[in-house]
């Protein structure tokens, strides 16, 4: 029994102490991202022109009027290393500074406290210092300038040149050039992670990031249609290691599949799941089905890096803005309509979609103002929970014409038969649905068999043809690309299928397929396995086809509902139509969106935040005209 006891009281001491070491941990490990991170970016007013001083301006005007509403990061947008000289453009190439070890830095002409190797220290101390969090931009493995210079690796584990299997490794040796980044062609390659130089590489890129300060880093071209796993596995590791916990986001997300983000969503902190947002009536109403798919597939806050993982619908393009890829600062005002802003903002707060405001906020007018620090979006945003698309609503239109919405499991049916090309994770099943067609010994097709939408259509066939090689045939080439095919539209055309676009699509833009010269590009490479997936060499993902409308998703009626911390419901109406509709919902409907409501017989006081209109006690009944684009946003307290 002594014996028992002994025993008893060391378990319960051992346990003690695993208690204590788990909290230890809890303590040591800050939670990243615990509610959709907050802030401002300045690509949509700066484009890549922005200076130091435009940026402190910029952050000290949002620590004084932004951050009592919870916007806590500054972020550069991209190219703050290029030199603004004439020249230099998006995707020039050679106008970039980088350090002896290939590593980017920022250009000292417009970060003049950059120079003496500081990088974005001072940047970040002043930032710290008003309260903020400071992040940056970052590309794609390494520069094209770094890898045509070969310029030696840092190995930060032992210092000095990376050196393995008695040789000193440099950029050529880990840079994969068919690999370039489909959009920055010039610009930035993927590195070879399964070398260990690759990853010295990548770690020596994170370390400086986090010795200069950083909090927040958004990562470039690796995701939807230029998904690079390998790298976003690596980098979600090295982050891991870093004394300091850095927010990690992905950009953009054009083509991405829940199936797609399930492989990359607990590495990360946020990502996209569109291509570019900007001040278009069309790139709002894409995000409808993107946000409704996400939410059912339970991605909104889902497990992440060291805390959690939010889908991100991009920045909010609102006040005073620059154009997409311009050499010039802002210089106009946000084309949205406020209704449509209205639309915009109630969509992120309801899908809690992190909220990146994008306008120069030196000149940020009141209405802008009050839109993006309206109290209850914001607390919708970061309280709420049971956020998805409802479904149980009527609209009616001006000539009483109902309009019924469909649940959210059944989709669209396509008017027309547009094929779009589209990539999914190759676990997908229906990514499986290519076959050989041979016309002759000379000709051969490889075509989709599989459904496509809700109607079956003509199978979409790309001709067949060997990869090209270089003139030298070098032998490493052929042997990565053994058994891998050109796609062409047209017989005996030079043309071949991208897997992703040369260009940034944004979120209006359907992607019906990108063709482009053919050459010696991953982007360019595609095999089929004995499954029937076309795996692409530059993602890894599988090709797909879809048959949709053009404008699907420009039109109709849309709800969403959520449930607040105090147990009020929040639902929201939205119009994409072009013309006024009422809105109307049963009140007894809502439960069946709301595990362990029952709102039989309830009663509810109501109120629309948008108009501040008491609509008083509602019994039945959910009720509103909308205008064209426009929404309302419902807060319910029901008996």
């Amino acid at each position: 029994m002594e014996i028992f006891v002994l025993n008893l009281s060391a378990v319960c001491l051992y346990l003690a102490f695993l208690l204590h070491r788990v909290s230890s941990i809890s303590e040591a490990v800050p939670v990243r991202a615990s509610s959709p991170p907050r802030g401002w970016n300045s690509y949509d007013s700066f484009c890549w022109t922005i200076s130091e001083e435009e940026f402190l301006q910029s952050a000290e005007i949002i620590s004084q009027r932004l951050r009592p509403h919870g916007y806590e990061y500054v972020v550069v947008d991209y190219l703050w290393y290029r030199r603004k000289v004439k020249g230099a453009y998006v995707d020039s190439l050679g106008f970039d500074v980088i350090d002896e070890w290939g590593r980017m830095i920022p250009d000292p002409d417009r970060w003049p406290s950059s120079r003496g190797g500081k990088g974005f220290t001072e940047v970040a101390k002043k930032v710290h210092a008003m309260g903020l969090k400071f992040g940056i931009h970052v590309m794609r493995g390494i520069s094209t300038q770094a890898f045509n210079a070969d310029t030696p690796i840092l190995d930060t584990l032992k210092g000095g040149a990376y050196e393995d299997s008695g040789r000193q490794w440099r950029a050529k040796d880990i840079g994969l050039k068919e690999r370039a980044c489909a959009w920055m062609q010039h610009g930035f390659m993927s590195v070879n992670t399964k070398l260990g130089a690759g990853r010295a590489f990548l770690r020596s890129l994170y370390q400086q990031y986090a010795e200069w300060g950083v909090d927040f880093v958004k990562h470039d071209c690796v995701f939807g249609d230029d998904l690079d796993i390998n790298e976003i596995s690596f980098v979600s590791e090295v982050l891991k290691e870093l004394d300091r916990p850095i927010v990690y986001s992905l950009s953009p997300g054009t083509g991405v599949t829940p199936a797609m983000a399930k492989e990359v969503s607990g590495l990360v902190n946020m990502y996209r799941i569109t291509g570019d947002d900007w001040d278009t009536w069309g790139d709002v109403a894409a995000h409808f089905n993107v946000s409704r798919d996400f939410s059912a597939a339970n991605m909104i806050g889902a497990k992440g890096l060291q805390g959690k993982s939010w889908p991100d619908l991009d920045m909010l393009p609102l006040g005073w803005l620059t154009d997409p890829g311009s050499n010039e600062g802002p210089h106009r005002t946000c084309n949205l309509n406020l209704d449509e802003q209205r639309t915009q903002m109630t969509l992120w707060a309801m899908a809690k979609s992190p909220l990146m405001f994008g306008g120069d906020v030196r000149k940020l007018d009141e209405t802008t103002y009050s839109l993006i620090t309206n109290p209850t979006v914001l607390e919708i945003n970061t309280f709420s929970s049971n956020n998805k698309e409802f479904p149980y609503i009527i609209g009616t239109k001006g000539n009483t014409r109902k309009i019924k919405v469909t649940p959210p499991h059944l989709s669209e049916v396509a008017e027309s038969n547009t094929h779009v090309l589209g990539l999914t994770s190759c676990k997908d099943p229906k990514a499986n649905s290519w076959s050989i067609q041979a016309h002759d010994q000379e000709l051969e097709e490889i075509c989709w068999k599989g459904k496509s939408g809700n109607k079956i259509g003509e199978p979409l066939c790309l001709y067949k043809s060997r990869a090209l090689l270089s003139s030298d045939g070098e032998m490493i080439y052929k042997q990565q690309y053994q058994g891998k095919v050109h796609l062409l539209a047209s017989k005996g055309v030079g043309v071949c299928l991208d897997a992703s676009p040369k260009w940034k699509l944004t979120s209006k833009e359907l992607r019906r397929g990108s063709f482009s010269k053919c050459k010696r590009d991953a982007n360019q490479m595609w095999q089929l396995n004995p499954s029937g997936a076309l795996i692409s060499s530059y993602s890894g993902l599988c090709a797909t086809v879809n048959l949709v409308k053009a404008d699907v998703g420009s039109g109709g009626i849309r709800s969403w509902i959520a449930t607040g911390r105090e147990g009020e419901i929040y639902v929201a109406f939205f119009n994409l139509n072009t013309e006024k509709t009422l809105i109307s919902t049963k009140i007894s409907d809502l439960a069946k969106a709301l595990p362990g409501k029952n709102l039989n017989g309830a009663s509810c006081k109501c109120r629309e935040v948008w108009s501040a209109k008491d609509y008083g006690v509602l019994q039945q009944t959910l009720s509103t005209a909308v205008g064209m684009h426009g929404c309302a946003l419902f807060v319910l307290n029901c008996d």
